[in-house]
């Protein structure tokens, strides 16, 4: 019906060139009816009426039957208004009429062959997408399963509205205007209608030939048909780009729709109308076994090849705007030339009912929508990333993980990598381009990672050296996808427009690509929206002459098509790589069994955690045990390590002082002064201190000391560096000084000694203290002096000079000891000039500071050999003292002394015993509590304080084992939703 109309058109054409035409003398050549016929195939539309007035000619017509040929066709000019006619009218109209026979056939069969040409042209045009398919999801073509298509044809427009989307015939009309002007003159009119019918030869009769049309024609109308070609398929081009736009914009409008619907159904699962339990999808599923792989080897083992969108490029190359416009929302730091990606950042893109973002190890959702949810985000993000670089570094290989849901958002996992640099900035740690290439490499090496290399379209070319790296880890481009940014600054100032097209293909990097696109990330304004940036990129592309001139393809265009297109290459990745991953690790597994069982047969596989709780509970078993020691142990304990710290305090302060004195009044008044000072501001401190280094003392033993058979020294570091900790945190009550010197002032004020088994007991503590401190007084005297003659026979050992001297001067001194058993403690100046004299007489050269060391040591000696024997006078002389020494030559107030020191100490340390008991032990218990709970939290400090190979085994065993069963579940779900 098509082909018929046309043929009419060219009948009612022909039929009044017969009618109303003049002779035309002309040659017309055969090969040039192309132009006229195309515009003869066009001139059904409604404005285009051809009219012509009518015009009277003569001329002298020919049939068939005359057997004249059309090389000898002479027509003469055309002449208006009335010519004269001859009166065979009945020869005249058979003519016509036979004439008109063949040239309706050639025409209708001219006309038919020529709109087939057209065709065939137009067809050739249109670009061969076959080789995109793999841009269209593969759930496109199942999409009448899961969606009711009947519900959106009712949805989509009428046939009147997308009849308004159709080319605009009236300016492909435009070039029938000519043929206006052919009708009007009579010579072009009749050369276009023949050369509509010349391409074939008609035959009146077999064996013979119509009419044939001759090849020459004229150089202008060559130039004309050149110029008109070329405007039409400009015009076309246009034409076919404005149409693509609308449909786009019809398809956003739908997908704008069905992604409110889903939003809608979604809300209605999370308030559970339907009271079912939602399944995670497959992108969570999938994120979780990379944050478990990430976990096991966070220095990414080449064994890993699970799937992932690999984002690098140049540092300020755009990557992170790309990654904006895909997560549809301004979520990573920025800054102006500022390196901002110190560490790559792992983005989970899922479909959900409302766009929000959350980290893996936090439960916080940050509201997309929400100006001051995005600035925190940001401001997370970048305390993390300076967080995980350690100090004299710039980047870390360490990963961040950020989950981001919404609807519409394309499922995948994408790593954004710290940008490429070539040059090392001040700031900038020495090996901060090594590091960068290593990391990128380390992502880049997996064979199943999808590349998204990032280009910079506003600088040159040959100054990026991404392109170099990626194809040294993608040589073959089977798995590089290609974005060259900022293509708006390109298309300004780069000078040829076919560079970009030359980038766009590849040609001006030796790198291959699976796929090439271009987008725009924005104006370079950050405070734009990403839904500002979306118009500007589409406005742009509507407008810029890289798809007019089909430097660039449609599809090549946006960052909505490159999202689509990574999506369905990311997915297609997964479904042919994970089921060898999930192979791969079952062979691990059997790996590590096999080695447990070997190495550790009668073992439970008890992985990091585990084992931390195993010790955290014998530390806590340990702590409170300390509630068990009993009152005894505690105050035999304080009491004995209390008066280690003060014994020489009292000896040498309080006792010889007061020793030195004439009577017994000025002795006891000595006494109780130095005793009042030392209690005001010594003891209670001195008192404190050894109660908690018993207590730490006590705990170390409990936490220390082996357990038989089943102690494991596995958990000896850690039980060491939860004791340090808990000491170091734990403080003694500030008040107890307090409380404990008013106790202590009270004990040492009571001098009564109520019987005589007290008494015994207070000699017993002095002979004790006073035999402690001559045995030491012994010892510094032979270290003094040197060995004596038995040493000496016996062992081989000899004097030195200075020993030789210190010897000398003993012996000097202790002849005036002799003379003198009541000296006074201190040498005067005469005695010390003395004995020097003395020893100068016998050729021994001393010095007055050396005689006072010697003498020190020596008076301390014959003063404790004085007290031992006195206190072995005062056995007897309790009944004395009852009497308060009356009538009697005795004194025994050191034995009070040292009675009421005694009872002090136990007083003390019973005051002491109940704190620990009471308050000390249970704070003690809580800091080792909060202890464990902060290492519990801190993975380094498990890693660091639990170590060795049984611990490792276990750990791998455990994750490997965890990474299968979430990869088989992942399959299960994968191959359900096919």
């Amino acid at each position: 019906m098509w082909r018929a109309r046309r043929a009419a058109v060219a009948c009612e054409v022909c039929q009044s060139l017969v009618k109303h035409s003049s002779g035309i003398q002309r040659n017309f050549p055969l090969q040039k009816l192309h132009l006229v016929s195309r515009s003869i195939y066009c001139s059904h539309h409604p404005t285009l009426k051809l009219q012509r007035p009518q015009l009277r000619t003569s001329f002298q017509q020919f049939s068939s039957l005359t057997n004249l040929s059309l090389y000898k066709l002479k027509l003469s000019p055309i002449k208006y208004g009335y010519q004269p006619r001859r009166n065979f009218w009945p020869a005249r109209l058979a003519a016509r009429l036979l004439k008109l026979r063949y040239i309706i056939l050639g025409s209708a069969v001219g006309g038919g062959y020529t709109a087939k040409k057209t065709f065939d042209e137009w067809k050739d045009m249109i670009p061969d997408l076959s080789d995109y398919k793999w841009i269209v999801p593969d759930f496109i073509w199942e999409i009448d399963e899961y969606i009711d298509l009947e519900k959106i044809r009712k949805a989509l427009p009428s046939s009147e509205d997308l009849a308004k989307l159709a080319p605009d015939l009236d300016k492909l009309a435009e070039s029938f205007s000519l043929l206006k002007d052919f009708f009007t003159t009579g010579h072009k009119l009749v050369s276009e209608v023949i050369e509509a019918s010349g391409p074939l030869l008609l035959l009146g009769s077999p064996g013979e030939t119509a009419f044939r049309a001759t090849d020459h024609g004229s150089e202008s109308d060559k130039h004309y048909r050149k110029v008109s070609d070329k405007e039409k398929i400009d015009q076309l081009q246009e034409e076919l780009l404005h149409t693509q736009l609308k449909y786009q914009r019809i398809l956003e409008r739908l997908e704008k729709e069905n992604k409110e619907l889903r939003k809608l159904v979604l809300q209605k699962d999370d308030k559970g109308i339907h009271h079912r339990k939602l399944k995670k999808s497959l992108i969570d599923m999938y994120s979780e076994v990379l944050d478990v792989l990430s976990d096991y080897d966070a220095s990414y083992n080449t064994q890993d090849h699970l799937p992932r969108v690999v984002v690098v490029g140049d540092q300020s190359a755009g990557k992170t705007s790309v990654l904006e416009m895909i997560a549809q929302a301004r979520i990573f730091p920025r800054g102006s030339g500022e390196m901002m990606t110190r560490s790559p950042v792992k983005v989970t893109l899922s479909e959900g009912p409302h766009h929000v973002a959350l980290f893996k190890d936090s439960s916080r959702e940050f509201d997309l929508t929400k100006e001051e949810d995005l600035a925190a985000l940001r401001h997370e993000i970048e305390l993390r990333m300076r967080k995980n670089v350690k100090e004299g570094c710039t980047v870390s290989p360490e990963t961040i993980s950020l989950n981001v849901k919404g609807p519409g958002l394309q499922r995948m996992v994408l790593v954004d990598l710290p940008g490429v640099i070539n040059t090392v900035t001040s700031g900038m740690a020495p090996d901060t381009k090594e590091t960068i290439f290593s990391i990128s490499k380390a992502y880049m090496q997996n064979p199943n990672a999808i590349i998204l290399c990032i280009q910079d379209g506003s600088v040159d070319a040959e100054r990026s050296i991404v392109t170099d790296l990626v194809s040294q880890m993608d040589p073959h481009g089977r798995r590089t996808i290609f974005v060259l940014t900022k293509v708006d600054l390109a298309e300004k100032n780069v000078a040829s427009p076919s560079r970009i097209q030359q980038i766009i293909e590849g040609k001006l990097f030796p790198m291959k690509a699976l796929g090439y696109f271009a987008v725009v990330t924005g104006k370079g304004n950050s405070s734009e929206s990403i839904e500002a940036i979306r118009e500007y990129e589409e406005e742009f592309f509507q407008n810029s002459k890289l798809l007019k001139t089909s430097m660039l393809k449609a599809h090549q265009v946006t960052t909505r098509n490159l999202s689509l297109a990574v999506s369905d290459c990311f997915w297609k990745m997964v479904r042919e790589s994970v089921e060898q991953q999930a192979d791969s690790f079952k062979a691990t597994r059997f790996n590590l069994e096999t080695e447990w069982k070997n190495n550790y047969p009668r073992l439970r596989e008890l992985d990091r955690n585990e084992l931390f709780e195993k010790a955290k509970n014998e530390i806590l078993d340990e702590v409170i045990s300390l509630s068990q020691v009993t009152p005894k142990h505690w105050e035999e304990i304080l009491q004995q390590t209390l008066w280690e710290r003060v014994s020489t305090h009292v000896i040498e302060n309080i006792y010889l002082p007061a020793a030195q004195t004439m009577n017994s009044g000025t002795f006891n008044t000595t006494v109780d002064i130095k005793l009042k000072q030392w209690t005001d501001k010594q003891l209670p401190n001195k008192a404190v201190e050894v109660a908690w280094e018993t207590l730490q003392e006590e705990f170390s033993r409990f936490m220390t000391e082996p357990k038989g058979k089943e102690h494991d020294d596995i958990f000896d570091k850690l039980k060491e560096a939860v004791k340090e900790e808990s000491i170091k945190r734990h403080k003694w009550n500030d008040f107890a000084e307090d409380s404990l010197r008013v106790i202590q002032h009270n004990a040492l004020e009571d001098r009564s000694i109520s019987d005589k088994q007290q008494w015994d007991a207070a000699i017993y503590f002095m002979e004790e203290a006073l035999q402690a401190r001559l045995k030491d007084t012994e010892n510094a005297i032979e270290n003094m002096i040197g060995p004596d003659w038995k040493k000496r026979w016996l062992y081989w050992k000899n004097r030195t000079q200075e020993q030789g001297v210190h010897n000398e001067t003993k012996n000097e001194l202790e002849k005036m000891l002799k003379c003198n058993e009541e000296h006074p403690a201190y040498l005067a100046s005469d005695e010390i000039t003395t004995v020097r004299k003395n020893l100068e007489s016998r050729g021994v050269e001393v010095d007055p500071s050396l005689i006072k060391d010697t003498w020190h040591q020596v008076y301390r000696r014959h003063f404790l050999k004085t007290a031992l024997n006195h206190c072995n006078l005062c056995r007897r002389g309790f009944y004395y003292y009852q009497r308060h020494f009356i009538d009697s030559e005795l004194e025994c107030n050191d034995v009070v002394l040292f009675w009421r020191i005694q009872r002090m100490l136990a007083i003390t340390a019973n005051t002491l015993r109940q704190q620990l008991t009471n308050t000390e032990v249970r704070r003690l218990e809580k800091n080792v509590k909060e202890v464990l709970e902060d290492f519990a939290e801190d993975g380094e400090k498990k890693i660091k304080l639990l170590t060795g190979k049984r611990v490792q085994l276990a750990e791998d065993l455990k994750k490997v084992r965890e990474i299968q069963e979430k990869l088989d579940a992942f399959i299960e779900a994968l191959h359900q939703e096919k």
